[in-house]
């Protein structure tokens, strides 16, 4: 058995994932291991090997590849004339410098934002216009305004058109070389930069799945790229779809728990409500009690009084105060549960836990 079949299998095992722990220099083998690893050609197509250093050790992973990753992607049609513009490109046009691009380079950036744009129309997106007729700073470059913008299921996607800079050292003239030498202040620049024909497009908004920078390369121009871009905008789109259904879900079953507490909170309510009568029951029969006691007592004191004014004074105030503990004596009604009264939002945030009474 080889080396990347040995860990291909120890990765089947551990369902994935395995750390690499130790150190020394068997350690650090293992980043070049799993680099061979990807070279044998043994990892199955449908999944891709990761390796990297964690807290642990070396982590390597064996993943299954996304499945827009494995989509064959139709080229997208670049036009060789504008004959009939978009009107974000039409209102490209009608700029001095669009983009803040030079001359060599328009026609061409504005073929490539029409392709795009007419792309991403027939997969349901629109498109508006931004920006377009400024170049942002070099020191902002990636964080400008963008020149126009595709919205797919509600998720706005901006780009930036740029222009890329080549770079070559500086040679100093007499006129720097003389003003250094008067003035400390002064910096001789190392590099020179000129505007080339090679264009990026940086994109923002959203979720990025395959890049969120596309350039041209020696090999491969934006015209073969412009599938992934258009692609990247459909993805960030549904990411952005399944994160609202997510969020929209999320709040049902957080209504669904909180309608739950305040059901429970109800019932805790009014058997608190039920108790405090209760409470207040037992109190109103000892103080009638005692009261009852003392009338009885004064009664006892009473008949010993001999007859007259006095006697029959003190004998109304017994007959009045006895009908007041009868009144007062809650076991001369049959009991019963008493009638709840609605609870206020206050009423029932004592039996709610983190939750609010006025809503989820």
């Amino acid at each position: 058995m080889t080396f990347s079949e040995q860990l291909l299998q120890e990765l089947a095992e551990a369902g994935g994932r395995i750390v690499k722990s130790g150190s020394g220099p068997e350690l650090e083998k293992w980043p070049s291991r799993v680099a061979a690893a990807r070279r044998s050609g043994r990892i199955p197509e449908t999944k891709e090997l990761f390796g990297g250093w964690c807290r642990g050790g070396y982590e390597i992973k064996l993943v299954e590849i996304p499945a827009w990753r494995l989509v064959a992607l139709q080229p997208v049609p670049v036009p060789s004339r504008l004959t009939r513009p978009h009107t974000v490109v039409r209102a490209m046009q009608d700029k001095p410098q669009p983009l803040g691009l030079t001359k060599p380079v328009q026609g061409r950036a504005l073929r490539l934002i029409q392709a795009l744009i007419i792309t991403a129309e027939n997969e349901g997106h629109s498109a508006s216009a931004g920006q377009t007729g400024s170049a942002p700073p070099p020191h902002r470059r990636r964080r400008a305004d963008p020149h126009f913008t595709i919205t797919a299921q509600g998720q706005t996607v901006g780009f930036l058109v740029l222009q890329e800079q080549d770079r070559t050292e500086h040679v100093a003239t007499d006129k720097e070389l003389t003003e250094a030498k008067k003035n400390s202040w002064i910096r001789i620049p190392r590099f020179d930069y000129t505007p080339s024909e090679r264009l990026r497009f940086v994109l923002s908004g959203g979720q990025p799945h395959r890049a969120s920078e596309w350039t041209d390369t020696p090999n491969r121009p934006l015209e073969d790229q412009l599938a992934e871009i258009a692609q990247e905008v459909t993805l960030r789109g549904e990411a952005a779809e399944r994160r609202r259904l997510d969020e929209i879900e999320a709040a049902r079953q957080k209504r669904i728990r909180w309608e739950a507490a305040m059901k429970e909170a109800r019932v805790q309510y009014a058997e608190a409500y039920r108790f405090r009568h209760f409470e207040a029951q037992e109190a109103a029969w000892r103080h009638a009690t005692r009261l009852a006691e003392y009338v009885s007592a004064v009664r006892t004191r009473v008949e010993t009084m001999p007859p007259g004014q006095t006697r029959t004074e003190a004998e109304t105030w017994i007959d009045w105060a006895a009908a007041r503990v009868e009144h007062l004596d809650p076991l001369n009604t049959p009991p019963r549960l008493p009638d709840i009264p609605e609870p206020r939002a206050d009423d029932l945030r004592p039996f709610l836990g983190h939750w609010s009474p006025y809503g989820p």
